[in-house]
């Protein structure tokens, strides 16, 4: 007799572990609290000029998913996607013409020694990181355990230590020299929050957020946008047998009995997964200790996103009248060296600031659409911006988002073609998406939270995924390994756990 899972959460974990268990002979069940799909990964709607445009309200970019995943889910069937193979562009203050992160090493080095004076190792930096990066990749494929151990047998203690136990900044100051490189390479690590630079085990953060192998370490776009993925896999996995159902409210969870109390009925499960943040499975099994461990994490987030909308494609001063660069992902940063990208990130994870300036990264939303033939009659920049404290709304801190807004108009030509704004906190994107205290990864990446301290298990050496002491309830939300960033795979390997046990 097939096995029963029941899955909470449908966001894009869920939805990648109901279509592996649901191929391996399980029958899978999916309750979602809202009245559709797609977690994080779903699409709002904006009235401009009367007419209804489509955009990203979450997460925006695909660049951290598996190809594996992407092609067994059979996503690569419906979903048509796009990377920019131009090089990124890295505005430091007062730049007008930004600096070439090239995906050619050798050209790479040429340009940050010529722009930034970089008389580090940038080649072994990036051989370094690309070895780490593959045994990633290869854990997430073979749904290994992550252990310390491992890694030294695999990558030998020094890289192990440098790269996966160590600090981002021993880590950055081991390979370069020059302040700006350090910064570029470095900024991931408050990815999801306010993680310390100086604190052990934060260096992990940076080859984690290139890990993902759909674009080969690179981000990319979705045709029509992100929203497609969670869309498409909900409808395959309905097309296996997978059973949805939306809008519920589970009452309480009876783990003795293994029923699940809702409305107007009950469910019995063999296995139960949370596709959620980390606190709702306590909060449903009731367990006050557990809450209480969990909110003793560090959960704060700190990035904010403003949706800007153009009525006509954005013009940028660097290079003018040159469209090749149109699609390539700007960063601008308000902070010139290590020491004040710290300042930064931890005044407002002590609230002693409601915003201050560090970076931002530019998602050219609009110009890849028009390079999958979408043209949608409008222009649509993403603007990730950190760092925010979790104290406001976004209608409590209109001018920090006039501020992120100069910010950029300094680097386009037609800023007065900016017709309308979205514009989210952490506090929003808690109300939005249920995200603890705005975190995107559900928790920061601090190095007690990161490799293999990114689990809930009491036993993780024998369950990774298993959540706390329950033999047959599971985690695989945005608050496990590897984290909610790299899409779909803590669900993936959460589901191959299963499998496995059985």
């Amino acid at each position: 007799m097939k096995k029963k899972v029941v899955i909470v959460g449908g966001g894009i974990n869920g939805l990648t572990a109901a279509n592996y268990l649901q191929k391996r002979n399980f029958n899978v069940h999916i309750l979602e609290k809202n009245n559709h799909i797609g977690g994080a990964c779903v699409k709002d709607t904006a009235v401009i000029g009367k007419k209804v445009f489509n955009y990203p309200k979450g997460a925006t970019v695909l660049g951290m998913m598996q190809k594996f995943i992407f092609e067994e889910t059979h996503l690569s069937k419906f979903v048509e996607t796009y990377f920019p193979k131009s090089p990124k562009l890295v505005y430091f203050q007062d730049d007008l013409e930004p600096t070439r992160i090239f995906q050619n090493i050798d050209s790479l080095q040429n340009e940050l020694k010529n722009k930034w004076n970089e008389k580090g190792d940038v080649a072994g930096f990036r051989n370094d990181e690309n070895k780490v990066i593959h045994y990633l990749q290869n854990i997430y494929k073979k749904s290994t355990i992550p252990s310390i151990s491992d890694a030294e047998n695999t990558l030998g203690k020094k890289t192990t230590e440098l790269w996966i136990k160590g600090s981002a900044y021993d880590l950055l100051n081991h390979y370069f020299t020059s302040e700006k490189t350090k910064l570029y390479m470095g900024m991931t690590v408050t990815e999801s929050g306010p993680a310390s630079i100086f604190q052990k085990g934060t260096a992990f953060t940076i080859p984690l957020m290139d890990s993902g192998s759909i674009f080969n370490g690179y981000w990319g776009f979705v045709k029509n946008g992100i929203w497609e993925i969670t869309e498409n896999l909900e409808k395959i996995n309905k097309s296996l047998g997978v059973k949805i159902d939306y809008s519920v409210s589970i009452k309480k969870i009876n783990s003795k009995s293994q029923k699940i109390h809702l409305e107007n009925k009950k469910l019995d499960y063999d296995y139960l997964l949370f596709a959620t943040d980390p606190l709702t499975p306590s909060i449903l099994l009731q367990d006050s200790k557990k809450v209480k461990t969990i909110n003793n994490k560090e959960l704060v987030g700190t990035s904010g996103k403003v949706t800007a909308f153009f009525k006509n494609p954005v013009i940028w001063k660097y290079p003018i009248n040159d469209n090749s660069l149109d699609t390539s992902f700007r960063f601008i940063f308000s902070n010139s060296n290590l020491d004040e990208f710290e300042k930064s990130s931890q005044s407002v994870y002590k609230n002693r600031k409601d915003y201050e300036p560090g970076y931002i990264q530019i998602y050219p939303e609009g110009s890849a659409q028009r390079k999958m033939g979408n043209d949608e009659g409008i222009e649509k920049l993403i603007l990730f911006s950190k760092n925010f404290s979790f104290n406001k709304e976004s209608k409590d801190l209109i001018e920090c988002k006039e501020d992120i807004l100069n910010l950029l108009s300094k680097h386009i030509v037609n800023i007065d073609d900016l017709i309308e704004t979205k514009f989210l906190t952490p506090l929003d994107l808690k109300k939005s998406f249920y995200f603890p205290k705005g975190n995107i990864d559900h928790m920061t990446l601090s190095g007690d939270q990161n490799f293999n301290k990114r689990t809930f298990s009491n036993c993780p050496e024998k369950s990774f995924f298993r959540y706390f002491d329950f033999n047959n309830i599971y985690y695989c939300g945005a608050g496990s390994f590897p984290c909610g960033s790299v899409a779909g795979t803590p669900g993936y390997m959460c589901a191959k756990h299963i499998i496995n046990f059985n």
